[in-house]
């Protein structure tokens, strides 16, 4: 009989007999956990992306000051991308005796490729198309200042348009300080009939595409070979920094859910895999007396195990695409989203992690296994022959290593969750068997599941490592994801700005802060501001081609918002230095993001150009901005007493509740230099992210709950053989069934206080330093989690115990002693 076939054979008998049932499921779950979290994260980060993307009008962008080569849409085309062309510029409309600058965007049809343009043309609606050629659509804020109506004609350039639309909410548009004036969109058709376009022109072009993400990767890579200098590629994380933070919270935790998964699917895996190569001992003793070689026995367990993983991981993939199916089913916020359907490497990824762990878990014991004795057969005390436990775990270890890395999606992530559950298991183990031991010197030695955890001290104390692990996982998910939260809510209130004021003269402060007091709104904060080139670093001149990152050559190449402060702005934060005192001069402080972007450190000398005059100043602070607050915030901050012979404008945030719009259109009409900027759908789309995001948290955490489960059910089993045979003695000597079940509801408990004890410390050692070190939000610990940690541990185990051991507690000694 070939090998193969043997295997086949052993596989069937020992599935009619239940052995492969813990392994299987285990290994169904692990596949399944990893599946439903990677396919769920997929579909929610490309809806994310998607509804992101709708503020930036497409999937990528370019970005330029002249027209673009033919070739960028021909590449376009070729990998079936939708592609639109945009001019924007600066140009007076005229009507009547006023005229006003205004932002000029003229589009192709099809424009946007994301989002939606929301018009008022008699009746507020989604916009169908573009506006037709002679007419135009304008924003609020050009109305309200011209005294314009539906239908009236104003000039723009050579062409004599009428003004059809009144646009309600666009796309496309930026949220900070670089684009101030009122808009005006037109249709691409009129724009050479406008003799607007001329050399010298300050014009933007925009090449916007969206697609298939694939395809959208290979036209990035394509492209990044061909930018010249003043072009630059955007997606929504380059262009809307609000969007990116909220985002990239979405990727830590959901990639901390996915570790979460892969550590309780190992703990099972390895408790599983224990669990059967210790009841085959008999077997593979059997076989060795019947002539089979070392090899020979590795190859038929070894084909038994790909076989059986096989299985699992075609099972766990249905599962895990079932389950997340389900789930978007069943939240009400993501079946409006339509959540894009998944990609295959989810599935790939939870395949190769199913078969990672099986082999990484079991093919060192499997190599052990082929060495039993073929004296067991008649000397049942040998058990498995020695070998280098070390090795063993080393192999588990690694193989989770490496699963960690992959499945984090972030170096730093892994890295930190890795080192801690490392320090974890040395720690739990030491402490877990120092635990069983000392009960053996305490005065209830004498109880007999007091002595019964001393004796099996090892194995207990793996029990307690495994599931103090699992515990600890789950623990960590549920509090992170609590102050996670609670940190996004709390930079997002209900009364987060969605005003901005631009272009405040000095001599209009004190009126400004009148009219809101007139109003009944509180007087917001006035930001002074200059805006100026950074010319030299440490003396050194510096430009665009010092510099190979297209964002760093783009943020050289453009003036700056700088403003000055003797106090550290709120929603910021110093990573390095200290903030000046009173009288502090040429001393400067900057934003860490861009000064990692542009090689400045602390110490060095920056030298900006403002209006023609240059000054010099000393980074003495680093600090750290929450882009994501709609507070004013700056990337260069200055002493006061550098600045204050420029000549500056002003600029605030506030919020405007709704019951008071009408304050936005007093403020405009008694100041009509000002520029007021309406933010509202920029926050609402973060806010509609966060609530995705919250709401996929929720559903994450209870599939690693149920990974969770199977770690139990795994320990559980591994030691339902040693206590079956603990039973016969027993009730041979005439212990009845409620001693038994006293005697295992005991042990549980204890098993389950000092697992829940662990995992608690554990959770909320790594717990900090995730939150403070990785996610960068505020970390609240409590009682609550040492509450929920011990009670739990002591509930879950004892209850799951109860249920795992009541038929051995209530079998006749005669059943008990058959089962043996």
């Amino acid at each position: 009989m070939n090998t193969l076939r043997l295997s086949w054979l052993m596989l069937r008998r020992d599935w009619r007999t239940g052995e492969w049932r813990v392994l299987l499921i285990a290994l169904v779950l692990a596949v399944g956990s990893i599946a439903t979290v990677g396919l769920f994260a997929n579909r929610v980060g490309l809806a994310l992306r998607q509804e992101a993307t709708s503020l930036l009008g497409a999937d990528l962008r370019l970005v330029a000051t002249r027209p673009f080569p033919p070739a960028y849409r021909a590449a376009a085309l070729q990998r079936g991308l939708r592609v639109v062309e945009v001019a924007t510029f600066p140009s007076m409309v005229v009507y009547g005796q006023q005229n006003v600058l205004a932002e000029i965007q003229a589009s192709e049809e099809g424009y946007p490729l994301r989002g939606k343009i929301h018009i008022d043309d008699g009746t507020q609606h989604i916009a169908q198309g573009n506006p037709a050629p002679g007419t135009v659509w304008a924003d609020k804020r050009l109305l309200q200042r011209m005294g314009l109506q539906l239908g009236n004609e104003v000039v723009i350039g050579a062409l004599h348009m009428r003004v059809a639309a009144r646009v309600v909410r666009d796309v496309d548009q930026s949220v900070g300080f670089a684009s101030f004036a009122p808009r005006v969109l037109i249709n691409a058709a009129d724009l050479p009939a406008s003799g607007l376009v001329q050399p010298g022109s300050r014009i933007s072009y925009r090449i916007l595409f969206a697609g298939d993400s694939a395809q959208l990767a290979d036209l990035r890579t394509w492209l990044k070979g061909q930018l010249a200098v003043g072009e630059k590629l955007e997606d929504v994380r380059d262009a809307r920094p609000e969007i990116r933070t909220a985002l990239e919270r979405a990727e830590h935790f959901l990639g901390l859910a996915a570790l979460t998964a892969v550590v309780l699917a190992g703990v099972a895996m390895a408790l599983a895999a224990s669990h059967f190569i210790m009841r085959h001992l008999d077997t593979c003793a059997m076989m060795r007396c019947l002539g089979a070689t070392q090899a020979q026995v590795l190859r038929i367990f070894m084909f038994q195990f790909l076989l059986l993983g096989g299985f699992a991981v075609l099972l766990g993939g249905l599962l895990g695409y079932a389950a997340q199916s389900a789930l978007v089913q069943s939240i009400e916020t993501m079946r409006e989203a339509a959540l894009p359907p998944p990609g295959w490497l989810p599935l790939w990824q939870a395949a190769a992690s199913g078969i990672a762990l099986l082999l990484g878990f079991t093919f060192l014991p499997l190599w052990q296994l082929k060495s039993v004795s073929p004296l067991r057969v008649i000397r049942r005390e040998l058990g498995m022959p020695p070998a280098r436990t070390g090795l063993l775990y080393a192999s588990g270890a690694a193989v989770l290593s490496a699963l960690f890395l992959w499945q984090a999606g972030s170096l730093k992530l892994g890295l930190t969750v890795l080192a801690g559950l490392a320090a974890g298991m040395l720690v739990f183990g030491l402490l877990a068997w120092l635990a069983v031991r000392t009960l053996t010197w305490l005065p209830l030695r004498g109880s007999h599941a007091f002595a019964n955890l001393a004796r099996h001290g090892r194995t207990n104390a793996l029990q307690i490592v495994a599931l103090s692990l699992g515990g600890m996982a789950l623990l960590l998910l549920t509090f992170v994801r609590a102050d996670l939260l609670e940190s996004w809510r709390g930079r997002m209130p209900p009364d987060a700005p969605n005003r901005f004021i631009v272009n405040i003269q000095p001599d209009q402060r004190a009126a400004i802060k009148n009219f809101f007091t007139q109003q009944q709104l509180p007087a917001p904060e006035l930001f002074p501001m200059v805006r100026g080139r950074l010319i030299a670093i440490n003396n050194h001149p510096i430009s665009g081609n010092n510099y190979p990152e297209a964002r760093a050559r783009a943020l050289v190449e453009r003036e700056f918002n700088l403003s000055w402060s003797d106090h550290l702005p709120t929603d910021n934060a110093l990573v390095q230095g200290a903030w000046w005192g009173q009288g502090a001069s040429s001393v400067l402080s900057v934003e860490e993001g861009i000064a990692k972007t542009l090689g400045i450190n602390m110490g060095d000398t920056l030298t900006y150009d403002v209006a023609g005059s240059p000054f010099s100043a000393k980074v003495v602070n680093l600090r750290k901005v929450q882009w994501d607050s709609m507070q004013v915030n700056f990337y260069v901050i200055t002493a006061p007493d550098m600045m204050k012979d420029y000549p500056a404008s002003y600029l605030t945030s506030f919020y405007l509740p709704a019951d008071k719009a009408q304050a936005s259109d007093a403020l405009i009409k008694a100041f009509p230099n000002l520029l007021l900027i309406d933010t509202d759908a920029v926050i609402e789309q973060v806010r509609q992210i966060m609530d995705q995001i919250a709401k996929t948290m929720s559903a994450v955490f209870l599939f690693t709950l149920l990974s969770g489960l199977a770690v139990l059910y795994a320990a559980l089993l591994a030691t339902q053989d040693e206590r079956i045979h603990q039973a016969a003695i027993l009730r041979t000597l005439g212990a009845d069934s409620r001693y038994l079940r006293r005697l295992h509801l005991t042990e549980f408990a204890v098993l389950g206080a000092l697992s829940g004890l662990f995992a608690a410390a554990g959770g909320t050692l790594l717990g900090w330093v995730l939150a403070i070190k990785v996610l960068e939000i505020p970390y609240h610990s409590g009682a609550l989690i040492w509450l929920v940690g011990v009670g739990g541990g002591i509930v879950t185990v004892t209850l799951a115990g109860w249920l795992a051991t009541r038929r051995v507690a209530g079998m006749s000694p005669l059943q008990v002693l058959q089962s043996v």
